[in-house]
Parts: C-alpha cells; structure tokens; sequence
C-alpha cells in the first residue's frame, strides 16, 4: 500500500535504530535507484520513459542481475520484464528480500512461472502488472514519489488507473446463473457500472459464450447449476490455456464451511455469497479488473 517497511512488535531499541537510520538513508537520497531486469531490449526504452526521473540500472539477463548489480548497489525497487526465477535470489537474501518487486508481464505467466510467484510471494512484496498505466502506478508508490510532481501525461495515467468507475466501463462481463432474478439483479448493478453483460444460464452456456465472445474481461460464476454445476465448469474453464488466468468470481447460494476453499481450488480467483452485498460485490469487481 506504500509502506516504506514494517517490523513485528514488540521491537527493541537496536531494531528502531535500525528503522530510523535506514528511513535516514532513504530520505536523503536526491534519486532513487530502480534496477530494471529486462531481455527484450526493444521494451527497454518503453519502460525507461515511463518510469522518469529516477537512477535507473538495467541488467539485460537475470543471471547477471544479483553479482553485477543487487551486490554493488542500494536499490529502492527492481521491475522485472523476465526471468522471474531472480525472485528466488531475493527470498534467500534477508536485505534483497525487502526490495520491492514489480513483474511486467505482457504475456500470461507459464505455469512454472506462476507456481515461482505464488511461492515467493508471501515473503516479497511483489506485484504483478498488465499495463503501462499500472506499472507507473505501482513504481510511483515504491520509489515513493510524489504524484502531483510528474510530468501531466504521467499524472493523468494515475488518475484513469484510480478512477474507480472507469476501471470497470466498457468492460465485458460473463454471468452464469440459472437464477432468473439474481441474473436481473446483477445486470442492473453491472449496467448502472457502464459494463456490457453477456448471460448464460448454463455451465454450458457459459463455455460456448467464452468460445464466441474471446473479450470477455470478467466471469461471475454460480455454482449451483443443473447439468453442469460451476465447479466443473470452472475447471473446463481453466483446462483451456487462453482462459487461465481469467478472472472468476463464484458465487454461491448460501455460505457453507469448506465452499471458498472448492471455489478456489475449482478455478475461482474469488467468492462472494447471495445475496450478494453490492458494494462489496462492486470492490471484488475492481480489484480483477484492476490489470
């Protein structure tokens, strides 16, 4: 959230000592270092402009990303462009560890990748984005710099990424629910947000409108459904490479113990119980969308 660093209670008086005078170090830093891990040198000058008036260091393979520069240098945030296997150097190595990562990744991770993020990822701060807009967005808030300072161009890019309504506007949707009235519900909320709904009533439904509609953003997935219920579709879903890291909200009639945990392990990124509480149905909605 913009942090600089955190500590467990209850600390000591060596261990704020060593808070203040890193904070020190930070502060009175003129310009903030940023690594950038990169093969594709065509994306290097991309990224480069983007992220502005900073020191910026680029490693153009990871394996010489931790001797030749994390080792020489006190980097304020590393963007990685690939090799994401460098996340293991920096779980391994206390001070490393405490940088924060962002991952720009244009393209779906592999499942190797995935499995490396979701690994490390509870040790390091590490974020992962989709787009121009979101990467500035996530280097802003890690170099800790001020927004009102960027260039206008920059500044208008952060607003759109925070522009809660703009965030879901345009969007497509998938709902999947037998349930004629939830559905009606659901499209009212969805529509009043600017978002073009597509309806199935189906498990089956729902897999043959993500065959004709390749655009679809977003599935709001129920589970209890005759002939294919949502955990089977769900896993077809996910059987399908273009579909697998699409975003899947489940939802369920009733809150039963154990029925997050099947939604995610179905292929759910998230869950929501009916009746559906629409703000915080609407906060669920941004954070997937939220590329």
């Amino acid at each position: 959230m913009g942090a600089y660093g955190n500590k467990h209670k209850p600390v000591n008086m060596e261990q704020l000592a060593n808070v203040f005078n890193s904070i020190k170090r930070f502060i009175t830093k003129t310009v903030k270092k940023l690594l950038f891990v990169v093969e594709n040198e065509s994306r290097q000058q991309q990224i480069v402009d983007l992220v502005g008036d900073v020191q910026i260091t680029v490693a153009v393979t990871v394996p010489s990303a931790l001797p030749e520069h994390l080792k020489k240098a006190d980097f304020d945030c590393i963007i990685i462009d690939a090799g994401i296997k460098l996340l293991e150097a920096l779980y391994k190595d206390e001070l490393l560890s405490q940088i924060p990562v962002i991952i720009s990744a244009e393209r779906d991770l592999t499942s190797s990748e995935d499995a490396i993020l979701q690994q490390y990822a509870k040790a390091l701060t590490v974020k992962t984005v989709r787009s121009p807009a979101r990467l500035l967005d996530e280097a802003t808030r890690f170099l800790h710099q001020v927004a009102d300072q960027l260039p206008e161009d920059k500044r208008q890019m952060l607003q759109m990424v925070h522009d809660k309504e703009g965030i879901m506007k345009d969007k497509k949707v998938l709902v999947v629910d037998d349930d004629v009235r939830n559905v009606f519900a659901l499209m009212n909320v969805l529509e009043e947000s600017q978002m073009e709904v597509i309806v199935g009533y189906t498990g089956q439904d729902g897999l043959r409108l993500l065959e004709e509609h390749q655009d679809i953003d977003i599935v709001l997935m129920d589970i209890m459904m005759p002939h294919m219920d949502g955990y089977e579709a769900m896993q077809k879903i996910r059987e399908q490479p273009r579909l697998s890291r699409l975003p899947i909200i489940a939802l369920t009639a009733k809150a039963m113990k154990g029925d997050k945990a099947k939604c995610l392990e179905a292929g759910a990124n998230d869950y929501l119980s009916k009746p559906v509480d629409t703000d915080k149905f609407l906060s669920l909605m941004r954070v997937w969308l939220y590329q």
